[in-house]
């Protein structure tokens, strides 16, 4: 689990530099990074979905899960319920941020297979290379939303340490269709949090985090059918 510990922590030093970079930024070379940010994630994100999309084994299962995820989330009034617990001040940017640090971050073959393979192999190559990458971007992050994006470790840490203690103790537990799928959607939650960052069109990204989940379980119940 060095491979993780090792992203957790570039991630953290990363949003430390940022946020001291933050306070010598004028106004205009903020509003620069915003922009710079937001066409990333719609670049990232497109390039998620249309580089998955033709190998799905089941090519609706990703508008099923928005659909169904998006529902369920604005049921449950998470965007409303995280807002809140982050307080008054500055709730909305600073939620904003850490969504989008958590999808950049976590939802990735280097962020998923890397765990598998650090706790199959002892290989720690993939989680290196991703914690490279984060470093990188959690200096972007922190330098537009502040310190408050630093929460979008702890994140990864257990996304990541969870997908290492299930390998551990049941093999691969996540199949590639899986992986697939969830990528795909992750794709297009990462297009949203872009359009929202450039002002195209306000997206309740946080609304549709369950959609995550439902590829999750779909294959679970596929198997227990099967």
């Amino acid at each position: 689990m060095t491979g993780t510990l090792i992203n957790t922590a570039t991630i953290v030093a990363g949003s430390l530099i940022g946020a001291l970079l933050k306070r010598g930024i004028k106004e205009e070379y903020s509003a620069a990074l915003f922009n710079a940010l937001g066409l990333a994630c719609l670049a990232l994100g497109f390039n998620a979905c249309i580089s998955r999309m033709n190998d799905s084994e089941v090519p609706v299962l990703f508008i099923i899960s928005l659909a169904v995820g998006s529902l369920a989330g604005t049921m449950l009034r998470l965007d409303e319920r995280l807002k809140r617990l982050l307080g008054k001040k500055g709730a909305s940017r600073t939620a904003e941020g850490v969504t989008t640090g958590a999808l950049l971050y976590c939802i990735g073959t280097l962020s998923i297979v890397g765990p598998m393979m650090s706790a199959l192999y002892g290989d720690e190559t993939f989680l290196i290379t991703n914690a490279t990458l984060d470093f990188v971007t959690s200096i972007v992050l922190s330098a537009t939303y502040g310190i408050g994006v630093i929460l979008a470790a702890p994140i990864l840490l257990v996304w990541q340490g969870s997908i290492y203690l299930l390998t551990l103790s049941f093999g691969e537990v996540l199949s590639q269709p899986l992986i697939r799928e969830i990528s795909i959607v992750g794709g297009v939650l990462i297009v949203c949090t872009g359009l929202s960052i450039l002002k195209i069109k306000e997206c309740s990204t946080i609304n549709m985090l369950p959609s995550l989940a439902i590829p999750a379980i779909y294959f679970l119940v596929r198997s227990i059918i099967a």
